[in-house]
C-alpha cells in the first residue's frame, strides 16, 4: 500500500526472497527489513496465451517474469508496458517496478522496461 518493494535481509548473508523467519543461507533468525531500489534485469519470462483461470482479470497474451533484483533476490511478476512479443522481450534488459493499487486493501508490484 506504501508503494515501496521491502526485503527481508539477514545482518550475515544480505537481502533475500521470499519473506521467512530464518535465513535460507545461514538459518539465523536476526533478520531484519531493507527498501529495495526496485530495479533490477529480467532474469526469464514466459508469454501466456491462455488464461487458466476466468476470475483472472488480465487478457491474454501476458508476460510472466522472473526478475532478478538489483539486490540480488529473483522475484515472480508480470512485466508490463511491454509488446508481449519474443523479439521485443529480451532476457538482461532492465525493468523497475510499477505499484497498481487493486482495491484499498490490496497493491500489487509489476514490472516494466526501465
Amino acid at each position: 500500500k506504501e508503494h515501496k518493494l521491502m526485503l527481508p535481509s539477514c545482518e550475515a548473508c544480505g537481502p533475500f526472497f521470499y519473506p521467512r523467519i530464518l535465513c535460507p543461507t545461514c538459518h539465523t533468525p536476526n533478520l531484519t527489513w531493507i527498501e529495495a531500489s526496485g530495479r533490477g534485469r529480467l532474469f526469464s519470462f514466459e508469454i501466456a496465451y491462455q488464461a487458466f483461470n476466468p476470475e483472472f482479470k488480465i487478457e491474454p497474451p501476458y508476460i510472466l517474469a522472473m526478475i532478478e533484483l538489483d539486490e540480488g533476490p529473483r522475484i515472480m511478476s508480470n512485466l508490463i508496458n511491454i509488446e508481449p512479443d519474443p523479439n521485443v522481450v529480451k532476457c538482461d534488459m532492465p525493468v523497475e517496478v510499477v505499484f497498481e493499487k487493486l482495491t484499498e486493501e490490496i497493491t500489487i508490484l509489476l514490472f516494466q522496461p526501465a
